[in-house]
């Protein structure tokens, strides 16, 4: 079986897989069923000076993803010190500890915490775009503690000009992204918003994150020399090895553990080691940063060229008909007919196609 370890900022871990900061590793017990669940570490959810005060409701699933209200822990950091963190260590796997959000907060926080810290993951995301603050905090982080420090990222549109700061404050690494928003849901049939803060405002998760994730990982990826653990929409072993591909070493899960609990990290492991296996690769460090390297390679064009068709694995289901605005491609006696001269070389048909009969390079 492909080898799923990995080092992260020199701490190794079995597999790649941990929890996103968050409701997954809300106290002790949480934090445990984590690590049985097969996740490779634990983070813990972020704790700040004072426990927050969280609106309700404040978590929603809706087709395609998963909006939320939380905030940092409700539960205030001594009950973190005298009992929490003491539950997660029984576990025996790496424990990371998410700390907010200012450089004062985080100075204060990290001593305290570092007797059950692997590392820290400094959560700084409602600061702002300004990178000066998150520099602060990295740099009051590492000079209270002698372990690893990640920074956690939200989804900006210049990750590099954040990559390059956190990288020049000190991190040990990144964590790529947090959630985005705000954003808004309304149930049609009250009437009323799905979240149950002052504005009624969340922030986005799951599945509809993902591109958006990626699109950050391989950024940061093309800046920095740093480890990065991607976060974003991860549901299953083929989403994780996306986040490997665009650079990530590691991945975060936080909404899917919400919605199918915490047996999914282990879940999603096998799914890595199976996919791994599957496509000739023996290890994890393998496929890390391959769609970068493709991406070097490619030539960029604006010409049409039509996909490559395999009319023997065409099973005529007509899902490349159908979404065709081109009109061309069709379903003739069960097997699918392409028009070179009429396609525009658009891909949709490549990514619809469920046994991958049609190509594009």
């Amino acid at each position: 079986m492909a080898d799923l370890s990995i080092n992260i900022a020199g701490i190794p871990l079995t597999n790649p897989v941990m929890p996103a900061a968050g409701p997954p590793g809300w106290n002790g017990e949480a934090m445990k069923a984590c690590a049985e669940g097969g996740a490779g570490a634990i983070v813990a959810k972020t704790v700040s000076v004072q426990p927050a005060t969280v609106p309700t409701p404040n978590m929603a699933r809706f087709p395609g993803g998963f909006l939320n209200t939380e905030l940092w822990s409700e539960l205030p950091v001594e009950q973190f010190i005298a009992r929490e963190y003491p539950i997660a260590r029984q576990a025996g796997v790496p424990l990371i500890v998410s700390l907010g959000y200012t450089a004062e907060e985080i100075a204060q926080l990290a001593p305290r915490v570092r007797p059950f810290a692997d590392a820290l993951e400094l959560s700084t995301h409602y600061i702002g775009d300004d990178p000066a603050p998150m520099m602060d905090a990295i740099r009051a982080a590492k000079n209270a503690v002698d372990v690893p420090v990640l920074v956690k990222l939200s989804p900006f549109r210049d990750m590099t000009t954040a990559a390059r700061a956190a990288a020049e404050a000190g991190a040990d690494g990144i964590v790529a992204v947090n959630s985005f928003g705000p954003c808004l849901g309304v149930d049609i049939e009250t009437g009323q918003m799905l979240m149950g803060s002052r504005e009624g405002y969340g922030w986005l998760s799951g599945e509809a994150l993902k591109p958006l994730a990626l699109r950050c990982v391989f950024d940061v990826a093309r800046a920095v020399d740093l480890p990065i653990v991607g976060v974003g929409g991860i549901t299953r072993g083929s989403d994780a090895i996306e986040f490997l591909m665009t650079g990530a070493s590691a991945v975060g899960v936080c909404t899917a553990a919400i919605l199918k609990g915490p047996q999914v990290y282990g879940k999603i492991a096998r799914e890595i080691a199976k996919w791994l296996d599957e496509h000739g690769y023996a290890s994890v460090e393998d496929v890390r940063g391959l769609a970068i390297r493709r991406w070097r390679e490619r030539e960029f064009r604006t010409v049409h060229v039509p996909p490559t068709l395999d009319v023997d694995a065409c099973t005529g289901c007509g899902l490349c008909e159908a979404s065709c605005v081109y009109d061309a491609i069709h379903v003739i006696d069960d097997k699918a007919k392409l028009s070179p001269e009429a396609c525009y070389g658009c891909g949709l048909c490549v990514t619809r196609c469920p046994v991958r009969a049609l190509s594009i390079t």
